[in-house]
């Protein structure tokens, strides 16, 4: 083999590595959804939306803590995960069979090989007690009758 040909190899074999960095990127879109819609989303990273529905470009490394807030309600709070994906290790088996360990090892790096799990976010608000259903009513009130 000469050296042409072995050159022409290590290009072909550099060019195929980090597959799932090309082909599924390093960012991914995560839907944020919060029932009654309207609320504000804040993470422990550095992704917000000010009202609900919406949806984010999210690099697909990041592990986050998404917080959903709207005046009436508790706060809820959702953790989003990061998981091998199909397609992600589809991408780094074809890295392993075509001897891309630097497309294995950047693939690794860049997160390209994951999803978020849950995608989208949802978060069921439950409405704070008001000041009628604060007070417990034992029985028929005084212009009530009785049972």
């Amino acid at each position: 083999m000469s050296f042409k040909n072995i050159g022409a190899a290590v290009l072909v074999a550099v060019s195929l590595g980090a597959c799932g960095s090309i082909v599924r990127g390093t960012t991914e879109q995560v839907s944020f959804v919060s029932v009654p819609s309207g609320a504000a989303m804040t993470t422990d990273k550095k992704y917000a939306c000010p009202t609900t529905p919406c949806t984010l470009e999210v690099e697909r490394s990041d592990e986050f803590v998404a917080t959903f807030t709207k005046p009436g309600y508790h706060p809820e709070s959702v953790p989003v995960r990061t998981k091998v994906a199909g397609r992600g290790a589809a991408s780094v088996a074809g890295n392993v069979l075509a001897g891309g360990l630097i497309g294995v090892g950047v693939d690794a790096y860049t997160g390209a090989a994951l999803d978020h799990e849950p995608n989208p976010v949802i978060a069921t608000m439950r409405p704070e007690a008001g000041p009628a259903s604060r007070s417990r009513r034992r029985g028929p009130g005084p212009n009530e009758p009785g049972m």
